[in-house]
């Protein structure tokens, strides 16, 4: 079987390529014009491969549908999807999924979410079809049109197409960053064989267990059609995504031309290596047998990918653990309890260090919040290491120092001993409680419990004889250098991650604290073993002297406004992210009259900051007009394009003439009558542009029985609308169990709809007017939308 390879330079142009502007669903730019040019690029691979082994099947497929998932309600109507499916002459009966999308946000070129996964997966099919020799299964490539519409497209495929109930697993490319190496962060469910097909099939790995934990734990606010297939088609799959530079995502900054060829050769090879494995593989055809049990898995540096199976790893953590316990009770033999007691005084002393550095860390970030210095380290992150990182590590180091003053006339060979003891100790702690959990993520703390317990073992005598000597230090340093160099590893893929979400997390939680904590947790784990040499060294006065002054001076740099949080940058832009609707608002009587109609510029922050920045730019948009929600309208009396209350928290409203956008709403009610079961059923129309949004309220003692949604069952309030070209009008049904003694002057239910309008055609003057004044460190996404509330 030839290997033919993936060419990076092509797929560098194909991406370039798909750049026909942003791509959302229901835009010519999404539908017509994407759609053409991927057809196009598919027919000439199958053209190009007829006389090989393999045939090439297209479907275009627009399903209609709807789910829920979350807090959320998805309905979609005519959406795209693109349908590749490789497989030999004589047929397959099992298929690989590759999944990828080709929709983006409004506002953003969407060239790494996800042209480039398109490119990439052109590649990959260019080069399957291209062997010379059979596969064993098939696959299919799926081209999906509305990821970012809530994950509709691979919806659409996996509970209607056809070709769906073959699939035996998948692999999902997305992105939350803006090129480098694509990180695999979820797997599974359960199904080790995948990850095993990956460890032993990636030319380059990257991948992490603790990626996977932390993002199903929700901390992360995303999602990915990876959940699509596993919670809808019940199937595996392997989900990997770019997470560098997340500060460009979803920004007019997304371009093909910052994603470096390595990064598609990188995606390209590994992707290419993996299917072609699984391909071959007999797994692939009944993996019944395979599909229990989890694994732990990880890479070393990207140069080996290692893995095994989740009850191997808690046989070997419960061996560290053993060894642990049995290294320190022989350290207690013969000292009638001394041991356990100073053991435990120590552990006193590290877990006081640790408690009282995280508050004073916060305390700073509280103070610095609270004096308008929030997001200083936005283009600057090195700032925050420095003013955190010297808080939390002279801190540690001043509690440690006052220690060991109490512990007079005790060698310093002993303390140094002690405290090694002190973190092991503690670090076996953490491991027996992530075990217990279940958590494959224990793995960290099993290599921060074997290597240094090792290299302790073997320099035992050496550090009796030598204390601190360089000799000793060198030694001891090459002992954790393995372990060490992983956590560190981990820790900036956290900061590589979490420090973008910090600049698109809303109003809501304040981010110094945060990332303070995560400076100070950093800090923490990384010196912990390090805890003995203040102990083994004669003096820490000049480190304290350092640390202190450099706090100082950070934070006085901090404090007076002189690090300015965003950046215009070309080559390293920091954008403060903002949305921008031109709105009108209607709201209805019971009767159907008018009862209140204004028009304005609503304004969120997508950062804590606020307008705090913007206001000397534009001095109309200041905390004069800030708005609130009201509480007794469907979503607040506003048109919030998904259910997220932590963009809104803090908002404005700047009044200007209304818009009069292109396919205005139009909303009736079709028909109501009384069910021989007591309940109301309302029939509903509604026509309008290819995003809407569906606010229900219903008055007090009034609930939702059914409606036509989803399994029929109600289970939110927020139901998101989308279709793609030549959709028909909208219908829909609710059904309301009326309470006992209906109110008259209220009614049953407020019904709200918002419609939003993307694209160049919908722009008016005041929007253009007002977006030409901000600064070019922002990001201002901006479009017309409309808010029209009735009751019934």
């Amino acid at each position: 079987m030839t290997n033919p390879a993936v060419s990076s330079s092509r797929g560098s142009r194909m991406a370039k390529q798909l750049y026909v502007g942003p791509r959302p669903v229901g835009s010519v730019e999404n539908e017509v014009l994407t759609v053409n040019y991927l057809l196009e690029q598919v027919e000439q691979i199958r053209s190009e491969s007829i006389a090989g082994p393999h045939a090439i099947t297209l479907d275009l497929q627009r399903p209609t549908g709807s789910f829920s998932i979350k807090n959320v309600i998805s309905y979609y109507d005519r959406i795209t999807n693109i349908a590749v499916r490789l497989e030999p002459k004589d047929g397959a009966q099992h298929f690989m999924l590759a999944n990828c999308h080709f929709d983006s946000v409004a506002n953003s070129p969407g060239a790494s979410d996800d042209a480039v996964s398109c490119a990439v997966m052109l590649e990959v099919l260019r080069s399957l079809a291209s062997l010379s020799s059979p596969l064993t299964h098939g696959v299919i490539f799926l081209f999906n049109g509305a990821e970012e519409n809530v994950l509709q497209a691979s919806h659409g495929f996996i509970t209607q197409h056809p070709w769906a109930k073959q699939v035996k697993a998948f692999v999902n490319l997305e992105a939350a960053g803006v090129g480098g190496k694509e990180v695999v962060f979820q797997t599974g469910p359960e199904n080790p064989w995948l990850v095993q097909a990956y460890v032993h099939a990636a030319v380059h790995p990257f991948a992490s267990v603790v990626g996977q934990e932390i993002f199903q734990s929700g901390i992360i606010p995303s999602e990915t059609d990876f959940r699509i297939y596993r919670d809808f088609g019940n199937i595996p799959g392997i989900d990997l995504a770019f997470i560098e530079n997340g500060f460009l995502y979803h920004t007019k900054y997304d371009t093909a031309d910052r994603i470096l060829t390595d990064s598609i050769q990188r995606a390209g090879d590994n992707i290419l290596a993996l299917l072609k494995h699984l391909l071959m593989s007999e797994k692939l055809a009944d993996s019944s047998e395979y599909r229990h049990g989890n694994m732990v898995f990880f890479d070393v540096l990207g140069v080996v990918a290692v893995a095994y199976p989740a009850r191997v790893g808690t046989i070997i953590n419960y061996m560290a653990v053993m060894a642990t316990f049995l290294y320190l009770a022989k350290k207690n033999k013969g000292k009638c309890g001394h041991y356990l007691r100073d053991l435990a005084l120590g552990s006193c002393v590290a877990l006081l260090s640790w408690f009282a550095t995280l508050l004073s860390v916060l305390i700073v970030a509280l103070v610095l919040t609270l004096a308008g210095c929030s997001m200083f380290w936005y283009s600057h992150f090195s700032v925050a290491i420095a003013l955190y990182g010297s808080a939390a590590a002279a801190k540690i180091l001043l509690v440690h120092t006052l220690a060991k003053n109490l512990y007079y006339g005790v060698s310093i060979v002993e303390l140094g001993e002690l405290f090694f003891d002190v973190s092991l100790l503690l670090w076996c702690c953490v491991l027996l409680c992530l075990t217990l959990r279940g958590l494959c993520s224990a793995y960290v703390p099993m290599l921060m419990v074997a290597f240094p317990l090792a290299t302790k073992l073997l320099l035992s005598s050496h550090f009796r004889c030598r204390g601190a000597s360089v000799p000793y230090a060198v030694l001891y340093l090459l002992g954790l250098t393995l372990p060490y160099v992983h956590l560190m590893f981990l820790i900036w893929v956290v900061f590589e991650i979490f420090c973008p979400i910090l600049g698109r997390s809303g109003t809501k939680i304040p981010p110094e604290v945060v990332l303070a904590c995560l400076v100070t947790l950093a800090i923490i784990l990384l010196s912990s073993y390090f805890m003995h040499f203040i102990y083994l060294a004669r003096s820490s006065r000049r480190v304290l002297t350092i640390l202190g002054s450099l706090f100082a001076v950070m934070l006085l740099l901090v404090s007076s406004g002189l690090i300015f949080p965003y950046s215009s940058d070309p080559d390293r832009p920091r954008p403060k992210r903002i949305i921008i609707q031109h709105t009108t608002r209607t709201f209805h009587t019971l009767n159907g009259l008018v009862e209140h109609e204004d028009s304005g510029l609503w304004i969120n922050s997508c950062d804590y900051t606020g307008m705090s920045y913007i206001t000397p730019h534009i001095p109309e948009i200041n905390d004069t007009i800030r708005t609130q929600r009201h509480d007794d309208l469907p979503f607040g009396g506003f048109p919030g394009y998904l259910p997220l209350p932590f963009l809104i928290k803090k908002s404005w409203y700047l009044p200007v003439p209304a818009a009069s956008p292109k396919s205005p709403l139009e909303f009736r009610l079709v028909s109501k009558q009384v069910t021989e079961w007591g309940t109301i059923k309302m029939s509903f129309e509604a026509k309008g542009p290819s995003h809407m949004s569906l606010y229900l309220r219903p008055n007090t003692g009034v609930s939702l029985s059914s409606w036509s949604f989803g399994n029929n069952t109600p289970q939110s309030n927020f139901i998101f609308y989308s279709h793609g070209l030549g959709a028909p009008a909208w219908h829909f049904w609710l059904e309301i169990q009326p309470p006992s003694e209906p109110s008259a002057e209220k009614g049953l239910i407020s019904v709200a709809v918002s419609c939003h309008y993307f694209g160049e055609a919908h722009r008016t003057p005041q929007l253009d007017a007002l977006l030409g004044r901000f600064p070019a460190w922002s990001f201002p996404s901006s479009w017309v939308s409309s808010y029209h509330m009735f009751r019934y």
